[in-house]
Formats: structure tokens, sequence, C-alpha cells
């Protein structure tokens, strides 16, 4: 076995929006590229994602091609909380706070699991700023909409309970017994990682009312109405979410391509039959249909200054080249990309995913 080097940190600066209480919601980004928003899951926590063999395996993978947005809703990780209830409503108030924070034109959305649901809402709500959407393990409805047998709605209150009494105690007993259903194959490494990111995100009571705002979610009546390129991915032995429940979601949205992913994992793992899949799949659903641009490797990192809003000194000075070169340089772009000046090239240049330098990861 080779020798073990710590891995390399990936950049990881946070900022923060906030919604109209006031609190705050902890975003970052990393990768290069149209813009993927990773709309909040279950138990997400910005910082420990780029630790994590299961998240940091996703950000290097999506980050190859794809500029990688994720955040925290309110409550967990490093987001703040309020007297909000939980809900659809306060979801999509979340992703359009942070959206509207990136001050991109328009982004393609990632809903995985519970998140389907907001990410379905802000595509129908917002139909101009959403390129491409991908739905992951997801479902239209929670589980208070699928009329459940008494002994299944006793279940979930079971669990409920269990987690508000048992989330904080200094053994991950009650955190192992989700991360076994979501990640049935993973390793040892990947089990405690994922035990320990839901120790980090939250407390037990937080934790519960995220699980009763997810039985109580129910976009069916939205679905139809998105209009954008929609591919949804299920995974075939999935455990949380049955692959029914994909298909469903996959016939109410117009157009929406389905695939099934190899694995039992609910969470695509690095190892399983489905990651690598699932990492070429998005990024080339949304990368290779949203980036039109036939640039050279050297008109890229020109257009990637120009995104970022260098002026000409300050571009010369990146690229290493004199002023009046960069000069002739960004008229020669700007006829390529068939636009009159800078401020309409930085729009559609941030369109297609340039920009974000100060944070862009090279992978």
């Amino acid at each position: 076995m080779p020798t073990s080097h710590a891995p390399t940190v990936l950049p990881n600066e946070v900022r923060f929006a906030h919604v109209a209480s006031g609190a705050r919601i902890a975003w970052a980004k990393s990768g290069r590229g149209p813009a993927l928003v990773r709309v909040a899951h279950w138990m997400t926590h910005v910082e420990h994602d780029t630790h994590s063999p299961i998240w940091r395996a996703w950000l290097t993978g999506l980050g190859r091609r794809l500029q990688v947005i994720r955040y925290d809703e309110r409550g967990c990780g490093l987001s703040g909380t309020d007297a909000v209830p939980l809900g659809l409503d306060a979801a999509l108030e979340e992703l359009e706070s942070v959206i509207d924070a990136t001050a991109l034109p328009r982004v393609a959305l990632l809903g995985q699991s519970g998140a389907a649901a907001p990410a379905i809402a802000y595509a129908a709500k917002h139909p101009d700023r959403v390129s491409h959407l991908v739905l992951l393990g997801g479902y239209l409805s929670g589980l208070m909409h699928t009329n459940p047998a008494a002994d299944v709605a006793a279940f979930h209150d079971a669990k409920v309970r269990l987690v508000e009494l048992g989330w904080g105690r200094n053994d991950p007993a009650v955190q192992q017994f989700f991360t076994t259903t979501m990640i049935p194959d993973a390793t040892p490494e990947q089990v405690a990682a994922l035990n320990e990111q839901q120790r980090l995100s939250c407390d037990g009571v937080r934790a519960a009312q995220i699980m009763q705002a997810r039985a109580r979610l129910d976009v069916r009546e939205l679905a139809p109405l998105v209009r954008c390129p929609t591919l949804v991915l299920h995974a075939a032995g999935d455990l949380v979410v049955p692959i029914e429940r994909g298909r469903d979601m996959a016939a109410a949205i117009p157009g929406a391509r389905f695939e099934t992913l190899a694995t039992r994992n609910h969470i695509p793992l690095p190892g399983d039959g489905g990651f690598d899949r699932f990492i070429e799949v998005v990024a080339d659903f949304v990368a290779g249909e949203t980036s039109q641009l036939a640039l050279t490797p050297r008109e890229r990192e020109l257009a990637h200054a120009v995104a970022d809003g260098l002026d000409n000194l300050q571009l010369a000075a990146r690229l290493g080249i004199a002023e009046k070169t960069a000069r002739n340089a960004l008229s020669a772009l700007y006829a390529k990309l068939n636009v009159e000046g800078r401020p309409q090239a930085i729009v559609l240049l941030r369109t297609q995913g340039f920009g974000g330098a100060s944070t862009a990861t090279q992978f």
C-alpha cells in the first residue's frame, strides 16, 4: 500500500446570505464551469464537506466540469436559526437567498432526497433562473401525503422520538441507525464520516423538526409546471426512497429523463456501482448542454478574468501580459462572443459558468 498522505484541503471560503428573519444561511462553492447548486438536504455542514470521504469525492468529481455551490439550511451546519416553521416555504426562501447571493443569472439545481421538493418548487417559480434540474433519490410528496398504514406512521413517529432523545449522546448509535439505511454498502470510513456529519449538523430537536417537515412536503401540483431540462436519477436498491417514487416524479415533470443507478446507496459513493455514472451523467447533462462557447485554453483563462470583473490592468497582471496585449485580447474575445463590450461579456460569461476565481478549485 502506498505511503499515506493527508489529502489536500479543498478551498472552502464560506459566505453568508440572509433570509427575511435575519437568520444567516452559510454557503460555499468550488470547481469551475456552469453553476450547479446543491439544494440543502439531510444534515449538511459546508465545512465538514471538504474533509468527508463522501462529499469531498462529490466536490472533486463534479468540480472538474462544474462550479458546485452548496449551503446549509437554517438550523444546520454553519447557518443560523429562527422561529420560522420548517417546510417547503422556508426551504424555498433559503434557496432563493443563496442563488441571489451568487449574483448568477442562471444556475442548475441538484435536489437530492427531501431536497427534490424545494428544487422543483424553485424551478417552477423561477423558470428564467434555472438552466437544468437534476433530482436524485427524490419524491414528490412526504409520508403524510401517502395515506400511510397505522404501523408505518407509528414507526415514523418512533424514529422522530428516537432522534429527539438520542441524537446528542456520546455514541453514534442513533446516527448509525440512519446511516446504515442511507449507505448500506459503505466502507467503515464512509460510515463514520456520515455519522459525524449528522452529529455536527444540528441537535436532536432540530433533526426531529426536519424529519417532520420532510414528511409534510408536497410538490405534486408544481412538478407539471417545470419547463427546464430535467434528469431524474435513482439508486436501483434505494432503501430510503423506493425507486418507484423516483419514476413517479419523472413521469410528473414534462420531458424528464429517468435513469437508474446501479447501487443500493441512497447517496452514491466512490467504489459503488453508481458513483462514476452519477458524476459523468450529471456533468454531461449540465456542462455538456450549457457551455456552448468554443474557446481555446488561453481564451478561457481570459474569460474567467473578465467574468471576475477585473479591469484591464488587473487582468494583465493575472495573465502575465502587457496591458496593451490584454486590450487586444479582449477585443478579439468580444468579437468571438458577439458582444459589444465588457458589461455584455460579463453577463454572458457568468451565465456560462465562468468566473469565481477567488474560490475556484483547480482539479
